[in-house]
């Protein structure tokens, strides 16, 4: 009989897999202490790297606003058609170290930073519209099974199999990594997403729903394992210099920027839902609207300061766009920071690529390597005529109830947008994605861990699963 699950102080941890939460929706507790001592933890696992994006590669350039979105939120970045937003967007892998090899098969992260005239606004997304799990307890989990074997060091496809095959709710996303996509030909050639959904609000107080897609003006390209594998023996840093060398021969790459706008109370009432981040929201119900587009146009002066200093976050709002109750959301408006704190220290804010282009001022002093400070008060309130709230940027008020449990995130539907992802490709696409699954999945010694993972695409799409069962050689036993 194992042993009982125990925080570190000792005491019984009652549920490891959904955190506790307002209702079955959420928003997420404060109060689960559980959940911010695991990703408190989790966040200082490595050092000094990022303990997940380790590798990237990044560039400046220019938002360009193409379509008033007055009508929906009163961001300044989104208001008034011509307006410029100067920007930096990190492009990265999610799992490998550093140094690792950067074609590898992976989700690529996707993070943008935009210098507003309201403040740093801040998408971090990745080249997938959607994630592997949908609660933020199940996040430490996760990256451990895509990092190296504790005893062998290795990286480990029994590991994130046996991850995912134990989590049924990752299967959308495994089908999308493991298909074309999961191999970008160049981070110029991919498209990126907001993946969470996400509030806008405008100036007269009225919110809607909405989710971020940014399409490649390049188009989609993709390369093959076997053509990744190659790249990667002679240039581990591929896709990083494809990027550099494109912008300083000025190969500008671009994207647009287009957005699916939900209408606030339909987003409750959604066929699946909304705020949960393994599912996409069709296109043919909410189609894509363009806002506009942003360019890729300077290179870093000096990598370390401009990129690798550089701190995303899902936190960093502006007035007009808010969170939603999306539970791995909630759990990533702490843990970015913190890790942020932990990784670069307590001003982080203050270091070149992370400073607003607005001034800054507050009542926080001192920590970690602080200079440049005057004298001015550090407290509140004071007669002193320090600064004063904003109350317009006060968030847009919204309801929380229901008893506070640990709940099972969302509706327990994991298979027909798998499916839906799956009939999507062409032959060849679906044959490709086959012979990818069975390659990796079968270099998988345990069989236990093969047949819960192919049964998990069987029940996405019984052809889908038996071609994966046939390629393997395994027979399924399924009532």
């Amino acid at each position: 009989m194992s042993d009982k699950l125990r925080t570190q102080e000792g005491q019984p941890w009652s549920d490891n897999n959904h955190s506790l939460t307002a209702g079955e929706r959420g928003p997420v507790l404060m109060q689960d202490y559980e959940l911010l001592e695991k990703l408190a933890h989790f966040d200082r696992e490595r050092i000094p790297e990022r303990v997940v994006h380790a590798k990237g590669a990044g560039a400046k350039g220019t938002f360009k606003l193409t379509h008033d979105m007055s009508k929906y939120t009163k961001a300044d970045l989104f208001n008034g058609v011509g307006k410029e937003t100067p920007m930096l967007l990190r492009f990265s892998q999610v799992a490998g170290e550093s140094g690792y090899p950067d074609t590898i098969r992976d989700v690529r992260g996707f993070a943008l930073k935009f210098y507003t005239q309201a403040g740093n606004y801040d998408i971090v997304g990745n080249n997938t519209p959607i994630f592997f799990v949908n609660d933020p307890l199940k996040f430490p989990d996760f990256i451990h099974s895509q990092k190296r074997d504790p005893k062998t060091h290795r990286r480990s496809n029994e590991m994130q199999f046996d991850f995912w095959s134990h989590s049924p709710e990752s299967v959308h996303q495994v089908t999308y990594l493991m298909g074309d996509r999961g191999n970008p030909a160049s981070y110029r050639e991919m498209n990126g997403y907001g993946s969470h959904t996400f509030k806008w609000v405008n100036a007269d107080g009225e919110p809607c729903w909405v989710k971020y897609h940014f399409i490649s003006e390049q188009g989609v390209k993709n390369m093959t394992d076997e053509m990744a594998a190659k790249i990667a023996s002679e240039d581990t840093d591929f896709l990083q210099n494809d990027l550099f060398d494109a912008i300083e021969s000025e190969n500008y790459p671009s994207w647009k920027v287009m957005v699916q706008i939900i209408p606030y109370e339909e987003g409750f009432h959604y066929k699946s839902d909304i705020f949960d981040v393994t599912k996409v929201v069709s296109h043919h119900d909410y189609p894509l609207i363009e806002v506009g587009e942003f360019t890729l146009n300077e290179n870093p002066e000096n990598y370390f300061d401009e990129i690798e200093e550089a701190a995303f976050s899902p936190a960093n709002f502006v007035p007009g766009i808010e969170a939603s109750p999306d539970k791995l959301l909630q759990g990533r408006l702490f843990s970015y920071k913190d890790a942020e704190r932990y990784r670069l220290g307590a001003n982080f804010e203050k270091l070149p690529s992370n400073r607003p282009v607005v001034p800054v001022k507050n009542y926080e002093r001192d920590g970690f390597m602080s200079s440049g400070q005057d004298s001015s008060v550090n407290y509140e309130p004071n007669s002193k005529n320090g600064p004063k709230e904003d109350h317009t940027a006060h968030i847009q008020p919204y309801e929380v109830a229901g008893k506070a449990d640990h709940y099972q995130a969302y509706d327990q539907d994991f298979y027909s947008q798998a499916g839906d992802l799956y009939n999507l490709m062409s032959a060849d696409e679906q044959d490709r994605l086959i012979k990818t699954i069975v390659t990796n999945l079968g270099s998988v010694h345990d069989e236990n861990i093969k047949k819960l993972q192919t049964e998990q695409f069987y029940k996405a799409d019984p052809v889908y699963g038996q071609r994966v069962a046939d390629g393997l050689g395994i027979k399924l036993d399924l009532d």
